[in-house]
């Protein structure tokens, strides 16, 4: 089983001729979209969907993740093994934090031309490098196969939450498609706080938010906060958009406190 995840849209063809080339060199492989809707050349939110959705794919799966705004560069192509999966994409940290989550065994360089089309676009390395090599790992093919191991791969900078006077101060982390605000404040950094009224700091407002359990927990349109399926605080407007009400953003602060 092959995931695959980008910031491609549908609009192009560029989905389209990956799988192509994924289903010539192995004809049997089972192609799982994740998403393509993500935020053009948005290596972070790319990083925490493919983390969100792998855990609860079969031991196996090869998970391929093309947000590769450094494409044509010397950044390299690269092969993660972990102890349940494999994950093939631009070594820009797209894959590190979904590979940490299973345990890194070995990081490979894609450089073997056996496992790569024959004539290389500078602008598409998804279809011509990654998308083959997902194809062989499918395959059968061992990850050591694909190149010489490396050992210092590039990570992404998540911010963490601090604690100020009482307060949990963290960031938006992804809007889903909902308009749900997904903070990087996990359930156990607000455990203390459940089934309190909480003060919520925005750039524009300050708000006294009940903590839920559901997005039903309040009335049509009236904000919440709740703790949603990926275990982060989320702030949400029910049966509406709260990124399009409170004019959020991937990587804005948000403080949160007992009101």
């Amino acid at each position: 089983m092959i995931t695959f995840t980008s910031d491609f849209g549908l609009k192009d063809p560029y989905v389209a001729e990956m799988k192509g080339v994924i289903l010539t060199i192995n004809s049997k492989a089972a192609l799982i979209d994740i998403t393509h809707q993500i935020e053009k050349f948005n290596v972070r939110a790319a990083a925490f969907a493919l983390a969100s959705a792998a855990p609860y794919f079969p031991e196996g799966t090869v998970h391929l993740a093309v947000v590769d705004p450094g494409v044509g560069t010397d950044r390299r192509a690269i092969v993660i093994q972990t102890k349940k999966d494999c994950f093939v994409g631009p070594d820009n940290g797209v894959l590190v934090l979904a590979g940490r989550n299973q345990s890194i065994q070995h990081i490979y360089h894609l450089t073997n031309p056996k496992f790569i089309l024959p004539k290389v676009s500078g602008t598409f390395h998804g279809r011509d490098i990654f998308a083959p090599a997902a194809a062989y790992l499918d395959r059968g093919v061992m990850p050591a196969d694909f190149g010489p191991e490396i050992d210092d791969p590039v990570t992404l900078k998540f911010a963490k939450v601090k604690i100020s006077s009482g307060s949990l101060i963290g960031e938006v982390l992804d809007v889903d498609g909902f308009g749900n605000i997904i903070t990087n404040i996990t359930e156990r950094d607000v455990a203390d706080m459940e089934g309190k009224t909480l003060s919520l700091e925005l750039a524009s407002a300050t708000l006294e938010i009940p903590l839920g359990k559901t997005y039903a927990s309040t009335k049509p349109k009236e904000p919440l906060l709740l703790i949603g399926s990926h275990g982060f605080l989320e702030l949400a407007l029910n049966q509406a958009s709260a990124a399009e009400k409170f004019r959020k953003k991937i990587g804005d602060k948000i403080k949160v406190s007992v009101a």
